[in-house]
C-alpha cells in the first residue's frame, strides 16, 4: 500500500518532523482558499501514486491565490501515467538552499533494513545510484539493534554531511521510527531541504506499507485509495489475488510466489518480457483460476498467456478445468500455453487435450512457446 505524499508527511509530522504548511484539496476553489490562508507563493502538487510528477506537469508553483486556483484546475483535469488526479496538495513554496536525501528500505539479499543518506537530494535515488553510486552512504540495520548514534555518525561522515549531523539526525530518527511503526517497506524524505533562512524541512515524503502487515494498522488501511492505484492491481486486490503489473506482453500465472518468479525469469531468459506477476495461491480451485485468467486477459498489452502450475496442494485437473471453463467463457483471442506438473498432472493434461490450448512438459519449453506466440499473436 502506497501512502500519498500528504499522508506520509502527516505520519512524519506526528513524530516531530517539520513539513511545509499546506492542505490537501479536491477543487480549484479550495486550492485558492488554502493559498489565501497561507498568504505567500504556494506549490500545487498532484496526489497520485506515480513518480515523475514534476516532469509530467503535476507539480507547479503559483504566486497568487488566483493563480493557485487556475493551476489546481489544470492539474485536477490531468491523468498522470493513466491515473486521474483527484486531489492536490497546496503548500507553501520553500526557498531552497540545500537538498538532501534520507531513505530506508529492505535489502532482501542481506535480509536487513538499509538506511541511505545522500547529499544529492531532489533527484531519484535510482539515478544517483546509477551515475554517482559513491554519493550514497549506506548502513544495514537489524531489528534487534535498530538505528543507533554510531550509525548516524558513520552515515553523515560518509555522505560528507558531518556539519549537518545534528539537525539531519533528528529527521533520520523520526523517519526510522515511522518506518518501523508502520511496517513500511520503503520510507523516503526526498528532498530534505535547508531553506535560505536555515530551517530544515521535509519537502517531500514517500512511504510504502507492507500489505501483509496492514491487519496491524487499520488506521492506515482506512487511508487506502484503490481508485488511484493501478486499476488492474486494485481489481486483483479486491479479488484476493497477488498481482503486479509489469511492462511486457506475456501474461504469467502460477501457484506460489516462488514458482511465479521463476516463470517470470524463464520468460525473460526466452527473450520475452512478462506483462505481470500473478500468484493464484497454493490451493486455488477452478473458480479462482478462471477469475485470475480473466484479470490477466483484461490487460490489452497481453499477447500470450503462460500458466505454470505445480500440483502439490493444488490439483492439476482442477486447474485444467478452471482454464477450460475460463476459455469457454472469455473466448480469448491470444494464445494460451499451459504447463502442468505434480498431483493429477496426467488427468489435467487429458482434460486439456482437444481444447485448443498449447501444452508443454517443462517450464523452459512453455516459456519459449509463450514468447514465440506473443511475437506472432494478435488480439484480433
Amino acid at each position: 500500500m502506497k501512502l500519498h505524499e500528504y499522508q506520509a508527511k502527516k505520519l512524519l509530522a506526528d513524530r516531530g518532523v517539520p513539513v511545509p504548511t499546506g492542505e490537501v484539496v479536491e477543487t480549484p476553489q479550495e486550492a485558492r482558499q488554502v493559498a489565501e490562508r497561507i498568504a505567500r507563493p504556494v506549490v500545487v502538487k498532484a496526489q497520485v501514486h506515480v513518480g515523475g510528477r514534476g516532469k509530467a506537469g503535476g507539480i507547479r508553483k503559483a504566486e497568487t491565490p488566483q493563480e493557485a486556483e487556475h493551476v489546481a484546475a489544470s492539474i485536477l483535469s490531468m491523468r498522470l501515467k493513466g491515473l486521474p488526479v483527484k486531489k492536490v496538495l497546496v503548500e507553501e513554496a520553500l526557498e531552497l538552499s540545500e537538498e538532501y536525501y534520507l531513505g530506508l528500505t529492505v535489502d532482501r539479499q542481506k535480509q536487513k533494513n538499509v538506511v541511505m543518506v545522500s547529499a544529492m537530494g531532489g533527484v531519484d535515488i535510482e539515478e544517483v545510484a546509477a551515475s554517482h553510486p559513491d554519493k550514497i552512504a549506506r548502513a544495514w540495520l537489524t531489528p534487534e539493534v535498530g538505528l543507533r548514534s554510531y550509525h548516524e555518525r558513520s552515515l553523515f561522515r560518509a555522505a560528507g554531511l558531518e556539519h549537518r549531523a545534528a539537525e539531519l539526525g533528528k529527521f533520520l530518527r523520526a523517519l526510522y521510527e515511522g518506518y518501523v511503526f508502520s511496517d513500511a517497506s520503503l520510507a523516503e524524505i526526498n528532498p530534505l531541504v535547508i531553506t535560505r533562512s536555515g530551517q530544515a524541512v521535509a519537502a517531500d515524503a514517500k512511504i510504502d506499507i507492507d500489505d501483509n502487515a496492514l491487519f496491524r494498522h487499520p488506521e492506515l488501511e482506512a487511508q487506502r485509495e484503490e481508485a488511484e492505484e493501478d486499476p488492474l492491481e486494485a481489481e486483483a486486490h479486491s479479488r484476493g489475488l497477488q498481482y503486479v503489473r509489469l511492462e511486457g506482453q506475456v501474461g504469467v500465472m502460477g501457484n506460489g510466489a516462488g514458482l511465479v518468479m521463476a516463470t517470470v525469469d524463464e520468460v525473460k531468459s526466452a527473450g520475452g518480457l512478462p506483462a505481470n506477476f500473478l500468484d493464484i495461491g497454493g490451493g486455488a480451485r477452478a473458480e479462482l483460476v478462471e477469475t485470475a485468467l480473466e484479470l490477466v486477459l483484461s490487460d490489452e498489452r497481453v499477447k500470450s498467456v503462460l500458466i505454470n502450475v505445480f500440483g502439490g496442494i493444488t490439483r492439476c485437473d482442477e486447474v485444467a478445468r478452471g482454464v477450460i471453463e475460463a476459455v469457454e467463457a472469455l473466448k480469448p483471442k491470444v494464445p494460451i500455453v499451459v504447463r502442468l506438473t505434480g498431483t493429477n498432472e496426467e488427468e489435467g493434461r487429458q482434460l486439456l487435450e482437444g481444447s485448443g490450448l498449447m501444452c508443454a512438459p517443462t517450464m523452459s519449453e512453455a516459456a519459449a512457446m509463450a514468447v514465440q506466440a506473443a511475437e506472432g499473436g494478435t488480439r484480433g
